[in-house]
């Protein structure tokens, strides 16, 4: 039975089409689908649709790829769809002139429990920064970004064998079905948007670039496994070693060798182990990428490398 609340979805990146689906699935009369426009990606510069314009498209929903938000012609468009609700995840900054449109407002499913990890990298971040939680919220839009008013939040353990790629995963679900609960109750009239606290040390999560992802070994064991959990798979975490570039995926931190040596010192019998100096401990690589080779364990390397010390 579909429902009768009409519903613009806002989305580009694979994180949003869980929520995009659970929508479809449940009958919810989503009018319109605004996401990215199509770009040339991977190797052979194909033109590729985003994964949320890819499902619209098997739905049969229209899509919309503005390249300014701003234009008139986008914005009569997005009017003529008259949507009672616009719901958006993992999308670019709208202006006013957008979150404001539908009667019933603008909502947003955030990768963290806010206020906390306000920003473009709230997994990351979070990861990053040893924590033992984290979640989802959804929120009204306003002007400043990841400020607006909380609807609902889940929250989600963040266990000592995550990274961010199954961090990602879980998050991406759960906010689906945080969307779900919120869209419900807005349906209902059963909403109370709270005012997201203002007291207490705030933590951000800003947009990491490839410089902000070389490991610093001056720092204690701990923070250097989080910081490669935080990065992993993606963007990755990387060193020098020698002259050659490596991406870290994975580390363990070792915390009865007795290694001499200065931070970021290496030992390997470049057979079956590569440990690290740290500022207080050692770390041993388990899963890496030297620079113009594929993705493998230390012991794949080992057998058709060897690390000069």
């Amino acid at each position: 039975m579909p429902k009768d609340l009409r519903i613009i979805f806002m989305g580009t990146p694979d994180f949003a089409v869980p929520t995009l689906q659970i929508l479809v699935e449940h009958n919810y009369n989503v009018v319109a689908v605004i996401t990215a426009p199509d770009k040339p990606a991977g190797r052979g510069q194909k033109i590729q649709q985003s994964p949320v314009k890819e499902y619209a498209v098997s739905q049969n929903i229209p899509v919309l790829q503005p390249t300014n938000l701003k234009s008139e012609a986008f914005l009569e468009e997005l009017r003529s769809y008259q949507a009672d609700l616009q719901i958006i995840v993992a999308f670019r900054m709208l202006p006013e002139v957008v979150w404001s449109m539908p009667p019933l407002g603008s909502f947003n499913i955030h990768g963290s429990l806010l206020p906390q990890y306000r920003g473009a990298a709230p997994i990351n971040w979070a990861i990053i920064n040893g924590e033992k939680e984290t979640g989802v919220t959804s929120f009204f839009l306003k002007h400043e970004i990841d400020t607006g008013d909380l609807l609902l939040q889940t929250r989600v353990p963040v266990l000592e064998e995550d990274d961010f790629g199954s961090m990602y995963e879980k998050l991406k679900h759960e906010g689906a079905k945080l969307a779900l609960q919120t869209v419900q109750a807005i349906e209902h009239d059963n909403v109370k948007p709270m005012p997201q606290p203002q007291s207490g040390e705030l933590k951000h999560a800003p947009k990491i670039f490839k410089e902000t992802c070389e490991i610093n070994w001056d720092q204690p064991a701990v923070q250097v496994r989080n910081f490669v959990r935080g990065l992993s798979p993606y963007p990755t975490a990387w060193t020098r070693i020698g002259d050659k570039t490596f991406k870290i995926f994975k580390i363990e931190v070792l915390n009865n060798a007795a290694y001499e040596g200065a931070s970021g010192t290496i030992f390997t019998d470049n057979k079956t182990y590569l440990h690290i100096k740290t500022a207080d401990s050692t770390v041993a690589i388990v899963d890496l990428q030297m620079e113009g080779k594929k993705r493998m364990p230390l012991a794949d390397l080992l057998r058709g490398y060897s690390f000069s010390l």
